[in-house]
């Protein structure tokens, strides 16, 4: 008698391919590369960075660290502020690990050495923390989207709150300092301010000894009409208290620092009372974000965050957002979904602006506090400056 073999229901069957072929059926993650300058001059800022990128992830995640479903995989990759190494970093993150997105680096010149890069491979950089003009400006390409404020907006800034007087420059001899200082003249003219500048002081990256310049700066500054600030725009170590030694105010000179991070502006109490301008600074924003930054940050480090940390977190939620929007990580569909996203950040939301892919985000007028109640309470807000009021030009050649 022939013998009948009874067919498996279809659901059975289905389940039964589904368990024998699972693994084979999975999502592959989602991969992201992070390069950043972890050793050399900037090693902080690009600690700082990761630190914040990671938290973002968690935080955005709900501490799964997937997206929809998909594990996020991140490749952290030190660069030590090598232009070249940069290239070939990233190079290496497209070509041989496959990355969906790419966010770095820490110093300008290194980015800018990127950005052929992500145009060769058609894949998303997010630039963070670095802040040279060009790098969305003559130097830009499709690909390339900014977390980071740009020098024309740290200029802008400060420019509104300079109305009158004389300005004396100082700032470090590379891309970043003089980028930073001709972002500045340009900006006190788009702000309308009657300021005048009457010196440009230029010293090596890593000057220790500031004695002749700040004597040059003196000299251009100590006949010119009032208000005389000494504007120092300065990435690491800031010379301020060096400068301070050779007693400004003997001149009628005050001192306007740019902000920085906190263990420089923790010695900054001497100067209780001097203005300045400051991308973030912890105790600044309002917000949800920011308020988990902080209480976490504080928590596991016994420290609040700093404003690279911020800007890390910032890159972390333009990674999800976009992630979210092209899971595929097809860098054209990626771009056109970026174009003109808004994302929430520790600062409040980010747009990229469609023209040039940088963030419109808002600033900060601080004053050093006279009443420091702890170690860390170094500044107190005395404006927000927002994204509107910063008449940021498109430099780019779409």
């Amino acid at each position: 008698m022939k013998r009948l073999i009874k067919p498996l229901p279809l659901a059975l069957f289905a389940a039964f391919a589904l368990t024998a072929t699972g693994s084979a059926l999975a999502a592959p993650d989602l991969k992201v590369a992070l390069i950043a300058g972890k050793t050399g001059q900037l090693e902080s800022y690009a600690k700082e960075t990761e630190t914040g990128f990671m938290l973002g992830l968690e935080y955005l995640t709900g501490g799964k660290m997937e997206i929809n479903g998909r594990k996020l995989k991140v490749l952290v990759k030190d660069d030590q502020g090598k232009p070249d190494l940069s290239r070939t970093l990233l190079a290496e993150a497209y070509g041989d690990d496959k990355v969906d997105i790419a966010v770095g680096t820490t110093s300008s010149g290194a980015a800018l050495a990127m950005l052929p890069v992500a145009k060769e491979y058609k894949k998303v950089l997010i630039v963070e923390p670095a802040v040279a003009d060009e790098i969305t400006g003559a130097r830009w390409n499709k690909y390339i989207f900014r977390t980071a404020r740009n020098s024309m907006q740290d200029a802008l800034a400060a420019a509104s709150t300079l109305k009158s007087g004389s300005i004396a420059f100082l700032a470090q001899d590379y891309a970043f300092g003089r980028d930073a200082i001709k972002a500045g003249k340009e900006a006190l003219a788009a702000t309308g301010s009657k300021a005048t500048v009457v010196h440009e002081e230029y010293a090596p990256a890593a000057a220790t000894d500031f004695t002749a310049p700040t004597q040059r700066l003196f000299d251009a500054l100590k006949d010119k009409p009032q208000p005389r600030v000494l504007a120092i725009v300065w990435a690491g170590p800031n010379p301020m208290n060096k400068i301070a030694d050779m007693k400004p105010e003997r001149y009628g000179i005050s001192l306007a620092p740019g902000g920085n991070i906190l263990p420089v502006m923790k010695t900054w109490k001497a100067y209780a009372g001097t203005e300045g301008t400051i991308n973030y600074y912890y105790g600044f924003p309002k917000n949800k974000m920011n308020d988990w930054l902080v209480a976490e940050h504080t928590k596991r480090y016994k420290v609040p965050p700093d404003m690279f940390t911020a800007g890390g977190m910032a890159a972390a939620a333009a990674v999800v957002a976009a992630l979210q929007k092209v899971p595929s990580g097809n860098g054209d569909q990626m771009v056109t979904a970026m174009e003109g996203m808004s994302f929430d950040t520790p600062k409040g939301t980010m747009t990229f602006r469609k023209e040039d892919h940088q963030a419109l985000q808002p600033m900060y007028h601080f004053r050093i506090k006279k009443d420091q109640k702890s170690e860390w309470d170094l500044l107190e807000l005395v404006r927000e400056i927002p994204a509107s009021e910063l008449p940021l030009p498109i430099r780019n050649k779409r």
